[in-house]
């Protein structure tokens, strides 16, 4: 691989500061809420604007091919000086001499123009199919707009959430960190005075080491939660942001439908089944256009002409000619195109046939693991709210001098590590409904999305989609 060259190294480096610069205006001036992180991250996700570009690119190729379809209209003009007149003369083929004295049959000085329509109409009848082509080109785009949106959409749920239990037991985890160094320093001193057995006080020293690196261990996962966000959100790595710590519910949402009515929904909603749909329309039109690319072509050509030489006897005059060609070998290549289109539809057929049991499967694990997640979460609850209680108990009787202190950090880092593990059920419970949702290839944001839209209305239209949505499942067109 050869290196850049200069060039090349001052385009990188002026791509990375346009991004830096694009970022500034994705300024956070309050805390974010989940609605607010998928709305940034809709209009200033980077992934989302090349699927966005490219759907616009496909756009305009189609409205490219379908001009085509138009005929040519060709218009010219010539101007044309001579120093001296042009004569000619004439011979007998018969004796060789000469027949008649020079003459001249045009000025020195002359102007023309002329304007020709001409028609292609075997081309045009291609150009049309391509025309065909392209718009199936653009829905495929649009399609896979619409799948990384949706996608962006559950890695910010994700990420949302497990920056949310990171910022909730950030405090925690600091004074359990704080709690176990200082325990940790009480055994060694204790271990220095050689007044106490030496196999259960470094137990005891091991068990808050591990403490330590438990605690480090979670820190890291939950920091790094809060870099995947903001890099969804299009955030410079270095930015500070809070996130507004919403209220836990018990509250879990409802299965919208059967699983017979859920397989029904993904196989006519998913971006890629209906990719596979629009390839097949693509397969049509390439044998549609192979049958055509067979026949003999027809062009026609109709003129206005004009001319300023004062020799001609009509100085305007029209033009109408028609040409009909025919490449023969055309005819041995068809059967060959065609049966290489029958074998790429095999291919697509074949496709469909897995992406069928595919999306059928991918469709009854994603309700299995939401029924699964809402279980998981129920179960996790109740053992937080018995940590809740324990934990009462024992820096009760801890303050009473009834348990000693390895049994308290102990205690405590249990019911941290119950309220990350609630935090972070709730939030798959949170994804694994998205991932119904999107299993079914129905949109997590549900509404026609304007690139004109502010961050605060589209996050309002999100929060009232994912609040307000209904339970019934829209219906097959």
């Amino acid at each position: 691989m050869e290196p850049l060259d200069m060039d090349e190294e001052i385009g990188v480096v002026y791509l990375q500061k346009e991004v830096i610069e694009n970022s500034k205006d994705n300024i956070i001036e309050r805390p974010i809420t989940l609605y607010e992180a998928m709305a940034r991250a809709i209009v200033f996700n980077l992934d989302e604007e090349v699927e966005r570009r490219e759907t616009e690119y496909r756009n305009l190729l189609k409205k490219l091919s379908e001009t085509g379809i138009w005929p040519t209209l060709v218009g010219s003009v010539n101007s044309g000086i001579r120093n001296n007149d042009a004569g000619s003369r004439s011979r007998s083929l018969l004796s060789g001499r000469e027949s008649l004295e020079p003459s001249t049959s045009a000025e020195r000085d002359s102007q023309s123009a002329d304007l020709t329509l001409s028609l292609d109409i075997l081309e045009s009848a291609i150009s049309y199919i391509a025309s065909k082509e392209a718009e199936a080109e653009t829905y495929i785009a649009h399609e896979r707009h619409r799948k990384v949106l949706n996608r962006i959409i559950e890695d910010v749920r994700t990420a949302y959430w497990r920056a949310v239990s990171a910022e909730r037991t950030f405090e925690k985890l600091l004074e359990l960190e704080s709690l176990a160094e200082e325990a940790l320093f009480q055994a060694y001193e204790l271990e220095n005075t050689r007044k106490v057995t030496l196999l259960p006080t470094l137990s005891y020293q091991r068990d808050l080491i591990k403490v330590k690196a438990d605690v480090q261990r979670i820190q890291e996962e939950l920091i790094i939660s809060k870099y995947q966000l903001a890099a969804l959100m299009n955030l410079p790595p270095n930015i500070r942001y809070k996130l507004e710590i919403p209220t836990r519910t018990e509250v879990v949402p409802m299965l919208p439908a059967s699983v017979d009515q859920l397989v029904k929904t993904a196989l006519y909603y998913r971006s890629e089944m209906r990719e596979l749909l629009y390839t097949e329309n693509i397969n049509d039109e390439k044998l549609e256009r192979a049958f055509y690319e067979s026949l003999p072509t027809f062009r026609t050509v109709f003129g206005a002409n004009y001319d300023t030489n004062e020799f001609l006897f009509n100085q305007q005059w029209y033009n109408f000619s028609a040409n009909v060609s025919w490449d023969l070998l055309s005819v041995f290549k068809y059967p060959i195109k065609k049966r290489a289109i029958f074998a790429e539809r095999r291919v697509i057929e074949a496709r469909k046939r897995a992406l069928i049991m595919a999306v059928m499967t991918q469709v009854h694990v994603a309700r299995a693991k939401f029924v699964r997640k809402a279980q998981e979460l129920r179960a996790i609850k109740q053992g937080n709210d018995v940590q809740s209680r324990i934990l009462a108990l024992i820096d009760a009787r801890h303050e009473a001098k009834l348990v000693g202190q390895q049994t308290l950090v102990k205690e405590k880092l249990n019911y941290i590590l119950s309220e990350i593990n609630y935090d972070s059920s709730y939030a798959d419970m949170q994804n694994s409904y998205a991932n119904l949702y999107a299993a079914m290839g129905l949109d997590n944001y549900g509404f026609e999305i304007n690139s004109n839209m502010s961050v605060d209305e589209l996050a309002q239209k999100l929060k009232e989609h994912w609040e307000e949505r209904a339970v019934v499942l829209p219906k097959i067109r």
